[in-house]
């Protein structure tokens, strides 16, 4: 089963990919982002967003989506921002038919970690430890991003990540 991790943002929104085989293995398949000119106007970055998120759907054709709720916080303009991005990232995911888990932060911070108060840097320590990464993916986008894959992979596993 493939499985797409998605952090929305409108400038740049995080993807990442992994695979969870029938013997219950995950693995990294890739990582990248999304990104948006700042110049242009926000509908034609919105359509710019959903080509390019229906391009990756279409090349790696996962079986389940991963798109974390919004949690916001003190920038208004931001928070809007990323309600439109989301907005549009759940509209070309339910136009491809593709399942959608979509977990608080609390709930993803608490699988990966076990810690639903972990902080950025303890989750991609998770990550590196559990993938065997020589870093960590860049920018935080896209760790966010494989972060919510694995979230996928393991609520469908039903277990949290050990390491060791």
């Amino acid at each position: 089963m493939r499985i797409i991790g998605i952090d929305p943002g409108l400038a740049t929104t995080g993807i990442g990919l992994v695979e969870h085989d029938e013997h219950g293995e995950i693995r990294c398949l890739d990582w990248c982002t999304v990104t948006t000119p700042a110049g242009q106007a926000t509908s034609d970055r919105l359509r710019e967003l959903s080509q390019d998120l229906r391009g990756i759907l279409e090349e790696w054709k996962p079986s389940l989506a991963v798109v974390e709720r919004i949690f916001f916080s003190v920038n208004e303009r931001t928070a809007i921002d990323v309600a439109q991005a989301r907005g549009v990232i759940l509209m070309t995911l339910a136009q491809q038919a593709i399942p959608l888990l979509e977990p608080t932060p609390p709930q993803l911070k608490s699988c990966i970690t076990g810690d639903g108060s972990a902080d950025k840097r303890q989750i991609q320590d998770m990550l590196l430890r559990m993938f065997k990464l020589p870093s960590v993916p860049t920018p935080d986008d896209a760790a966010d991003a494989l972060a919510l894959a694995v979230f996928g992979a393991l609520h469908k596993k039903g277990v949290r990540v050990s390491t060791g």
